[in-house]
């Protein structure tokens, strides 16, 4: 069982007084429910939600129109201190059962469901699987739970690059067309290409 977490908790200072993961695109979609569509329609499983500022209008988001019963949320207290708080409070959230966990991203919509199954099927036990495309690494990443320990130990405005730089002996590096794993939606103009953006579509049943 691989889970997904999509880190969806920060407080989007770059693109302020604007709340990126909030700003809609031509189908009038947030940008995390976007991102969230398509890790749900993914192989993924269980799929968690971190979220912390402005928490409510996130839910909202994702569950509007939908049962969310494939979504769970885990709240990060201590949102302000930056990335790695959303990814403690995430990673503490998952069950013991999984074997390894997709690392996402909440402002990159642009990453296909297949992108992350291809990870997922090149999963091997006690290694990190990394997308490559045009010979540059992107997100998100699978990580062994093995690993989670150490990722909970991470602190600061950061996640979990050192430690993948540490182990790059055990990394699987798979190669994809999708130029969605090096696009997020980090500053203003990004997020203004992202409200005339034309993205495909991957909405199931699930959400």
């Amino acid at each position: 069982m691989i889970a997904a977490l999509v880190l969806a908790a920060g407080q989007s200072s770059r693109t302020a007084p604007a709340h990126k993961l909030l700003a809609t695109d031509h189908a009038g979609v947030s940008l995390v429910a976007r991102t969230v569509e398509h890790v749900l329609a993914s192989a993924a499983r269980p799929v968690w939600i971190v979220v912390g500022h402005q928490a409510e209008a996130i839910r909202s988001s994702l569950l509007a129109g939908n049962s969310g019963d494939e979504m769970h949320f885990v709240h990060a207290p201590d949102y302000r201190q930056g990335l790695s708080a959303s990814l403690r409070a995430g990673l503490a959230a998952l069950p013991d059962a999984i074997a390894g966990v997709v690392i996402c991203l909440g402002d990159m919509p642009f990453v296909t469901p297949g992108t992350v199954d291809r990870l997922i099927e090149a999963f091997v036990a006690g290694r990190i699987v990394v997308p490559i495309c045009d010979g540059e690494r992107g997100n998100p990443v699978l990580w062994d739970r093995c690993f989670i320990s150490e990722m909970m130990q991470i602190a600061g405005d950061r996640g979990a690059r050192d430690l993948l730089a540490q182990y790059s002996g055990l990394v699987i590096e798979v190669s994809v067309a999708d130029r969605g794993v090096l696009r997020d939606c980090d500053t203003a103009e990004a997020l203004r290409d992202w409200t005339t953006a034309i993205t495909p579509g991957y909405k199931q049943a699930t959400i």
